[in-house]
């Protein structure tokens, strides 16, 4: 069957259409996104702005449409964090399932983190063994770990690029000084997370799968031969902790002109960055793999998992 997958986050609304059936691979057929930056419609109480939530009905209604012309068959609608943690994120749920014609799912951050590291576990195989898993988006940083395909360890913690680049990077460029807030920031938010992760045997992978780590492996990161001829890519934290200064002297505009990084991501791929390293400095990571696979593949697998033994 044609499944879809519509993903409402905090920096895009993404559609993925993918032909599917039971033990099988699912392939994708259409990707669209419209990029909204949740979090720039943020008032000071916490709830998304009138503009926000009709650009919210705007983007969901079309992904409809293109669900429709696609010939899917069953939309599977989420939500991650700007939309649940919004105060007014009850009137937004209605008004977004009003506009997609369908109930919408809300992801909790340590379900999210779940569904990501399955599809983690699947990209990678069992031979994988133990896997450590790191998503950031743009309203939350995910973290999963184990051996099988739920993880032994999950969390879900406030360090989104887009959060952070609004709450502490103020000015364009944002200076060393704001970067280093947000550093001392990050490490104090993680730090009473991660004992659950430290008390875990050592990974043999540790995968990063959000689009954020993707651009930070092509700008700072470098490619391996991989499974089947597929290439992979690696992002070692050295190299990624010297690219943050020289990203933090550049203004959003330009760092477009950077490889790997897309337009959509000038506006928090700093934040991304410091917040990504500082995770992998407290965990004692020196590289991430890169997953092709993350949230929005998870949730086909699950789907196509239940389809299987119903």
């Amino acid at each position: 069957m044609r499944l879809g997958v519509l993903d409402i986050g905090s920096n895009t609304v993404h559609l993925l259409v993918a032909d599917a059936h039971p033990g099988g691979r699912p392939l994708a057929s259409t990707s669209t996104r419209t990029v909204l930056r949740l979090m720039r419609f943020l008032t000071p109480d916490g709830s998304i702005s009138e503009e926000g939530v009709s650009a919210l009905e705007q983007a969901v209604a079309d992904a409809a449409r293109v669900a429709r012309e696609q010939g899917v068959d069953e939309l599977l609608a989420t939500a991650t964090s700007a939309v649940r943690e919004a105060t007014n994120g009850d009137e937004v749920i209605a008004r977004i399932e009003a506009a997609l014609g369908q109930e919408l799912q809300v992801l909790g951050g340590e379900v999210e983190a779940r569904y990501t590291f399955l599809a983690v576990r699947r990209w990678f195989g069992w031979s994988a063994g133990q896997v450590l898993l790191f998503d950031i988006g743009g309203g939350s940083l995910e973290i999963a770990a184990g051996a099988d395909e739920l993880p032994e360890a999950a969390a879900s913690v406030p360090l989104g690029g887009g959060r952070m680049t609004v709450e502490f990077l103020h000015d364009d460029p944002p200076g060393e000084d704001a970067v280093e807030r947000l550093r001392a920031h990050a490490e104090q938010t993680l730090d009473p997370v991660l004992a659950p992760f430290r008390a875990l045997a050592r990974p043999g992978h540790v995968v990063g799968s959000s689009k954020a780590i993707r651009s930070l492996a092509k700008l700072a990161g470098y490619p391996v031969p991989g499974w089947s001829g597929i290439e992979r890519m690696l992002l070692p934290r050295a190299a990624l902790g010297s690219w943050i200064p020289r990203l933090a002297r550049i203004p959003a505009s330009a760092r477009q002109e950077l490889p790997g990084i897309t337009a959509d991501r000038t506006f928090q791929i700093v934040a991304s960055a410091v917040v990504v390293h500082t995770a992998m400095r407290l965990m004692d990571v020196d590289e991430l793999e890169v997953s092709p696979w993350a949230l929005r593949e998870g949730v086909l697998l699950r789907y196509i998992e239940s389809m299987a033994w119903s």
